[in-house]
């Protein structure tokens, strides 16, 4: 039953965030969801298509991303929804508005692979951070407090890749 067409939040909730807030909390929810559905995506690809001499260990680490993606992405949509919104979690809706690169075609090889994901899953945590400080700036504590436990997945996945392209003696990736 739509309740506040023209501040954007369509559902009736005793959540006492204003509801203008919760519009732009909104708004910014469902593009962190477009990018967490799309890094999804491109982890998925990952795992499926990196060859070479590394294949086993990026493979089976990709896929372990890819399930702590989507567990957040469930929580995620289900925070938009609790504010009153709709979580716009379609592929093609995530597609027409993430914020990440599309994973380059023809790039197979582990090494490159593991580079391309190390720049998407760090654009991504740079995209939380943001989101954490506009919820604060909304008043909204608890979905800064997710989207803080979703940035700090996100910087543990990296470090991860990080540490997989790093050179030990040259620290350089």
């Amino acid at each position: 039953m739509p309740l506040l067409d023209t501040t954007g939040v369509p559902f009736r909730t005793r959540n006492d965030i204003p509801a203008e807030a919760r519009a732009a909390i909104d708004e910014s929810l469902n593009t962190r969801l477009a990018d967490l559905t799309d890094l999804h995506s491109q982890t998925k690809h990952a795992h499926w298509n990196v060859k070479g001499t590394h294949f086993f260990s990026l493979h089976k680490a990709f896929d372990e991303f890819a399930e702590e993606l989507e567990e957040h992405i469930d929580t995620l949509a289900e925070r938009i929804t609790a504010l009153g919104g709709v979580a716009h979690g379609t592929v093609r809706m995530a597609a027409s508005k993430t914020k990440l690169d599309e994973f380059p075609a023809n790039t197979f090889e582990g090494v490159a692979v593991a580079r391309v994901m190390a720049d998407r899953y760090a654009a991504a945590g740079s995209a939380f951070r943001h989101g954490i400080d506009f919820a604060d700036e909304h008043g909204d504590k608890d979905t800064a407090d997710l989207l803080t436990d979703i940035s700090r997945d996100l910087d543990k996945s990296l470090w991860f890749l990080e540490a997989f392209l790093t050179d030990g003696n040259k620290g350089t990736n």
